[in-house]
C-alpha cells in the first residue's frame, strides 16, 4: 500500500524511479516510486514450512516449530462441557466423547487415537498451506496447526472408525478447547485455543506495508511544453537537410 503524500519539493535520487500522474482536477505531478530496501546480508529471506523457520538477521536463528510450542500440553487433557456430553482431549493421547451420571461414566465414544504418521503425512503434504483454516486464506488469524486422531470407537452409520483432526490455533488468553465440530459422517474438527502459538511468525498478523510517494507539480504547460520542443527539434532538423542539400541543386 502506497500514500500519496501532500505535493511538496522533493529530489529524486539517481536511481529512482518515477511516473507522471494527475490528479482529480488533471494537474499533472511526477512522482518518484519508493525505493525496495534489501536485507543488510544480501541475502534472500528463507521460508520454509511449519516444521522449521528461518529468520533472516546478522546470524541465522533457528525459531521452535509449532510442536515444539505445544509441548506445555503433555501429559495434560483438555476438557470441555456441551449439554449431554463432556468432551476430553489427552495430548497426543486420546480424544473421547461421554456422559457421567452419579459420577459414572454411562455412555462413552472414543473420536479418535493420536496417530503420529498420519499427522506428519498430513503437514508434510499441505506444507506452508497445512497452517490454514482456509487454503485460499492467507490471514494469520486463520491459521491452525493440526493433530489427526484416527482408529476411533466403531461408527454404526459408517461401519468405519470415528477420526477427529485436532486444529491448534493461536488465541489468548488460556488454553481451552473452544468448538467441536462433525464435519461428516463420524469425522470431526475440535479447535483448541493455544496462546503459545502466537510466539511463533507464522500465527502473527501481517502488517499491510505503507510507503510514502513524494510528487512535484508540473507546470500547467508541461505537455505542450513536450509537444513543442519535440516539434521544434523535428522542424530544425528538416530545415538544416534542405539548406544542405539546395545550393547543390542550384549549382547543378
Amino acid at each position: 500500500m502506497s500514500n500519496l503524500s501532500k505535493p511538496t519539493t522533493s529530489l529524486q535520487d539517481e536511481d529512482q524511479e518515477f511516473v507522471v500522474m494527475p490528479d482529480t482536477n488533471g494537474r499533472s505531478y511526477v512522482c518518484y516510486l519508493p525505493k525496495i530496501e534489501k536485507a543488510k546480508s544480501g541475502k534472500p529471506i528463507n521460508q520454509v514450512n511449519i516444521s522449521s523457520m528461518i529468520v533472516e538477521t546478522e546470524k541465522r536463528l533457528k525459531l521452535k516449530t509449532p510442536d515444539e510450542l505445544l509441548e506445555v500440553f503433555k501429559g495434560k487433557c483438555l476438557v470441555r462441557q456441551e449439554g449431554w456430553w463432556t468432551y476430553e482431549l489427552c495430548h497426543e493421547q486420546k480424544l473421547r466423547q461421554f456422559h457421567v451420571e452419579d459420577e459414572k461414566v454411562v455412555q462413552e465414544f472414543v473420536l479418535g487415537v493420536y496417530d503420529e504418521e498420519a499427522t506428519a503425512a498430513f503437514n508434510q503434504n499441505l506444507k506452508d498451506v497445512s497452517t490454514l483454516k482456509d487454503p485460499r486464506s492467507k490471514d494469520a488469524s486463520q491459521r491452525y496447526h493440526a493433530h489427526q486422531y484416527t482408529n476411533g470407537t466403531l461408527c454404526d452409520l459408517t461401519n468405519q472408525p470415528r477420526e477427529t483432526e485436532v486444529r491448534f490455533v493461536c488465541s489468548e488468553p488460556r488454553a481451552m478447547i473452544s468448538s467441536i465440530t462433525e464435519l461428516s459422517t463420524c469425522k470431526y474438527a475440535l479447535t483448541v485455543q493455544s496462546p503459545m502459538l502466537c510466539k511463533h511468525p507464522l500465527f502473527q498478523e501481517e502488517r499491510p506495508v505503507w510507503h510514502t510517494i513524494n510528487c512535484n507539480a508540473l507546470p500547467k504547460t508541461y505537455k505542450e511544453s513536450k509537444v513543442e520542443k519535440e516539434s521544434t527539434d523535428e522542424d530544425k532538423q528538416i530545415f538544416m537537410v534542405t539548406e544542405v542539400e539546395s545550393p547543390t541543386n542550384e549549382q547543378s
